[in-house]
């Protein structure tokens, strides 16, 4: 026998291999109905995957925000296998689920592809799903796999093999389609009720912009069809308050060919916002203790090179900017960090000078590739409200502490009430 826990803190006997599905249905079959994977052990699983030892157990439905990336997941697979058969010899990529849905790359080699297909898929994908196909999970060789897709013809499954190791590798099949995929799915097509294609747009293989561009398929799929109904009518009204349509209403901010896609150029209206806006949190900061300075729109490659940027992000930014002086290379500034840190040394400090606390709006440029552009959300060009400070280990609490406090304070002045907070740490393993 094996303990199951679930999360309210209840522990349940069950047989060694019992799967969660099973679990579900001996809790309600209501409940069994509507599961569509579970969280063991904090990784999401297939319902139907065997739970062989003790395990802590979350059964995930469509409420759950797992629960609807395992539907999305799914929906992409049944797209693909859509595509197939209407489109024999189409190559597939990835195929992921995103927060609003789904999309999977893919190859149609000569054939010109437009959202005038869509009509055609969604119609062949409700079919599939109306036959409840069970989605199968499979352990397979490196070997195996690597003979399965070169008979298939397919170079960007081959390509992802490579980066796998052998013991690790799983294929999951529904009907006559046949994926490389670490799951979880869910128990079958015929969950899916409602589909909608939403766009198709270009993405580079692997995002590389020397590797072939592929199209990209976007779709949502619902367990109702009233839920697609509704969502469709809420990104109608989304689009009424577009920050790019209002922009350009407003006149806030506007783009230019000439100047260059993804560089946003702050109208009069917009920039008296701006400056507004930069006034409000300059005063805040300030009250805060931060000092604020301004630092140039480029930097030497070797402040890149010594910070460890210019290997992480070198590939990444933009071209050198070569100068007279053989071998001297500058790059738009991609952040402020190593800035700031070399006016922390400007002088020799004290303990006691600590903390100090540095403040800039400062202009970054970073590239981003043409078909990630997105009004204001994704550019070439910004500006952050960005600091930094140096402390002594005994003060690193209570600056957080005060960090969290100021953005809360502007959080709340702005009527931001609902959102998310993520923090990242160092792993105490890597000193690097």
């Amino acid at each position: 026998m094996i303990n199951i826990t679930l999360p309210d803190g209840s522990t349940r006997q069950y047989e060694k291999g019992t799967s969660a599905h099973q679990i579900a249905l001996s809790i309600s079959e209501g409940l069994a109905r509507n599961v569509l994977a579970a969280e063991v052990n904090g990784e999401v699983w297939d319902s139907s995957r065997p739970i062989e030892t003790d395990a802590n157990v979350k059964l995930l439905t469509w409420n759950d925000t797992a629960g609807k990336a395992t539907f999305w997941h799914s929906s992409a697979h049944i797209m693909a296998e859509a595509l197939e058969a209407l489109y024999p010899g189409t190559k597939f990529g990835i195929g992921p689920a995103i927060e609003t849905g789904f999309y999977y790359d893919v190859d149609f080699g000569d054939r010109e592809f437009s959202s005038d297909d869509f009509k055609a898929i969604e119609t062949k994908m409700l079919e599939l799903a109306k036959q409840k196909e069970t989605f199968t999970r499979e352990s397979v060789s490196k070997a195996d796999a690597i003979k399965y897709f070169t008979e298939k013809g397919d170079e960007y499954k081959l390509d992802l093999l490579e980066g796998l190791d052998d013991g690790k590798i799983t294929f999951y099949t529904q009907g006559e389609f046949t994926d490389l995929c670490r799951g979880p799915h869910i128990p079958n097509t015929g969950f899916i009720k409602a589909i909608k294609l939403m766009n198709v747009a270009g993405a580079y293989w692997r995002g590389d912009e020397t590797k072939k561009q592929l199209t990209r398929i976007y779709g949502v799929t619902f367990p109702k069809a009233s839920e697609l109904t509704e969502y469709l009518l809420m990104i109608e009204e989304a689009k009424k308050r577009d920050h790019r349509k209002l922009g350009k209403e407003l006149e806030l901010f506007m783009f230019s060919e000439k100047v260059g896609a993804g560089l946003p150029m702050w109208l009069p209206k917009g920039t008296a916002l701006r400056e507004r806006l930069a006034q409000f949190l300059t005063k805040a900061q300030i009250k805060s203790g931060y000092e604020q300075v301004i630092t140039p729109h480029i930097g030497h490659k070797n402040l890149y090179v010594t910070s460890g940027h210019y290997d992480k992000y070198g590939k990444d930014s933009f071209q050198p900017i070569k100068t007279p002086q053989e071998g001297e290379e500058f790059f738009l500034k991609p952040m402020n960090c190593p800035h700031h840190c070399e006016m922390y040394k400007f002088k020799p400090r004290s303990y006691k000078d600590l903390p100090v606390r540095f403040a800039e709006f400062g202009t970054v440029y970073r590239y981003e590739q043409s078909g990630e552009l997105h009004g204001l959300t994704r550019v070439r060009g910004f500006t952050q409200d960005d600091a930094h400070l140096f402390c002594r280990p005994d003060q690193v609490k209570e600056e957080f502490k005060k960090v969290i406090d100021l953005v809360l304070y502007v959080f709340k002045s702005l009527g931001f009430d609902n959102y998310i907070a993520q923090v990242s740490l160092r792993d105490p393993e890597n000193k690097a």
